[in-house]
């Protein structure tokens, strides 16, 4: 029996379809702007955790996903969500390694430079940021990211997921 089969597919799904969920879930209108940015968190993680199976292509399919279900200029997840896929990806051996707050910070960067490529594709049709709060979703999916981390990662554990 070959030991080397990949397991917990439905686990990256479901976790994916989790954060589609809380992206679209309606929310008070002075709440939005702190919402964080669900998809972009679990990307990360699982480019983090299985770089070979979690990469830039469902990256990819995660931004198609969100520009559909958000009703966005369509590309302009997808381009952003590849883009922070490939970091993760090329990066996962040393983010991996840092404490907690220095993982913390990494996502604050990765998902500001998502935010900052859907500005850049936004403002290419004359849409932009209205104030200062558009920023705010890197700070609260950061701040989210030690205990997002440690759920996924006893999700990752418990089901054994791998490459």
């Amino acid at each position: 029996m070959n030991d080397h089969r990949r397991r917990g597919g439905p686990v990256i799904f479901l976790s994916f379809l989790v954060a589609l969920v809380l992206t679209v879930l309606p929310l008070p209108e002075w709440l939005r702007p702190f919402r964080p940015e669900w998809v972009t968190l679990i990307l990360i993680y699982w480019c983090l955790a299985l770089p070979n199976r979690v990469n830039v292509g469902i990256g990819w399919l995660m931004g198609i996903t969100l520009d559909v279900l958000t009703g966005t200029l369509m590309g302009q997840y997808a381009l952003a969500m590849s883009v922070v896929a490939f970091i993760g990806v090329t990066l996962h051996k040393q983010i991996r390694v840092y404490p907690m707050w220095q993982q913390a910070v990494s996502v604050f960067t990765l998902v500001a430079l998502d935010q900052l490529l859907v500005a850049w594709a936004k403002g290419m049709i004359g849409e932009g940021p209205e104030s200062w709060l558009y920023w705010m979703p890197a700070i609260t999916t950061a701040a989210l990211w030690p205990p997002a981390y440690y759920v996924i990662r006893s999700l990752h554990r418990r089901f054994q997921v791998t490459t």
